[in-house]
């Protein structure tokens, strides 16, 4: 199940989208206005938003742009009327992951929101945290984390092997000058920037228990 966040003020198209979503099997959340969409950002995570253009202040496209720059990376479908290209260029241009141009088809919009999801659900959740293996990004309720290379390269190895202890030397490996203090300091950073408790196996190695 995913958690949809639904920006649209046309309450019919609104509630068409609601339920083919809900049969779905998503949990869909709806605002009808640019401010309202924002305090439920504030308030929950979510796995896709489908936003309208033309709605209450502020517009979709002002409410993506303020929560790209906030570090809000969420996948986004902008669902508009508008369909000339500086709109769609625009849209684009501001972080929308994808486009579709009312009227639209139904299945061909469920598609659409499928495919996004399936990719979607190639990343690894652990509490707050999301994790791009392909790009090695951390977020944190959705704001990309300030990592270091090494630091990045040390949490992805203990994500991909929860309730597993890694060896020390594993993560030597990943270090320019390995030491057992040097990792110490690395997997301390780690806890502190990601609030996460990573266990210390004597003389072994690291773990990080399932959530």
């Amino acid at each position: 199940m995913a958690i949809i966040l639904l920006l649209e003020d046309d309450e019919m198209l609104a509630q068409t989208i609601t339920s083919i979503l809900i049969i779905e099997g998503h949990d869909v959340h709806k605002a009808s206005s640019g401010h309202e969409a924002y305090d439920l950002t504030f308030l929950n995570q979510y796995d896709l938003y489908l936003f309208d253009v033309n709605v209450p202040p502020p517009n979709g496209f002002k409410v993506l742009q303020e929560l790209r720059n906030a570090g809000d990376t969420t996948t986004t479908f902008f669902i508009t009327a508008l369909n000339d290209i500086n709109s769609i260029s625009q849209g684009f241009e501001i972080g929308a992951n994808d486009y579709i141009k009312k009227p639209f088809d139904l299945d061909e919009f469920l598609i659409r929101v499928r495919a996004a999801l399936k990719r979607k659900q190639q990343v690894i959740h652990y509490n707050n945290i999301i994790f791009e293996p392909s790009t090695q990004q951390v977020y944190i309720n959705n704001l990309e984390c300030d990592l270091s290379p090494v630091e990045r390269m040390i949490f992805s190895v203990l994500i991909q092997s929860i309730d597993r202890t890694v060896s020390k030397e594993s993560f030597y490996e990943l270090m320019d000058k390995p030491s057992d203090a040097a990792l110490r300091v690395h997997v301390t950073r780690l806890k502190h920037k990601l609030g996460i408790d990573i266990t210390n196996i004597r003389s072994v190695g690291y773990r990080l228990e399932s959530s």
